[in-house]
């Protein structure tokens, strides 16, 4: 009996390393496609309160893009955390660029509920295809990218970011 239950008990143990490095394997970003950076530049996109944003104007800033919509739960979790970066980096050479894959309606009725002071753009669907061309194949939220002063990506994040990461990203890349 005792030998059953220890195969059981390794049985149990190895399947559940299989799921997690599966799991593992299916968060991690893919190489970014050939002229992504490249691709991002070149993007422009509405403001919720009205006029352009253009991702040329962040050139040459240390820039933490964080795709997000209003209906992904671990997003809004996430935005605060954001926020504190923002206000506790931008003095530093930083900044946070939220791009809302979403409806702009809902964006700006979350907004009037829980105002950011980062910018953000309305990205729609359309942003979808810049965060796969960035790396995110599956299309999951959240998405964070982290491009460094010299506008190449310095490292990508599927799923909630945590403030562990944010200071690490920080510390390495100066500001």
């Amino acid at each position: 009996m005792q030998r059953r239950q220890l195969w059981t008990v390794a049985v149990a143990a190895a399947a559940a390393t299989l799921g997690a490095a599966v799991a593992i394997w299916r968060l991690m970003p893919r190489a970014p496609a050939p002229g992504a950076a490249d691709a991002l530049w070149a993007q422009r996109w509405q403001r919720p309160e009205g006029g352009e944003l253009r991702a040329a104007d962040f050139r040459g800033r240390l820039l933490l893009i964080n795709f997000w919509a209003t209906w992904c739960p671990p997003c809004i979790e996430e935005l605060p955390l954001l926020e504190r970066f923002w206000q506790e980096q931008r003095a530093r050479g930083w900044t946070v660029l939220g791009l809302a894959i979403d409806q702009p309606s809902a964006v700006r009725q979350f907004l009037q509920r829980q105002p950011l002071t980062f910018p953000i753009a309305l990205a729609g669907w359309g942003g979808t295809e810049l965060g796969r061309q960035l790396g995110n194949e599956r299309g999951g939220l959240p998405f964070t990218v982290v491009i460094d002063r010299e506008g190449r990506i310095a490292q990508r994040k599927l799923g909630q970011v945590k403030p562990d990461e944010l200071r690490q990203w920080a510390t390495a890349l100066g500001g």
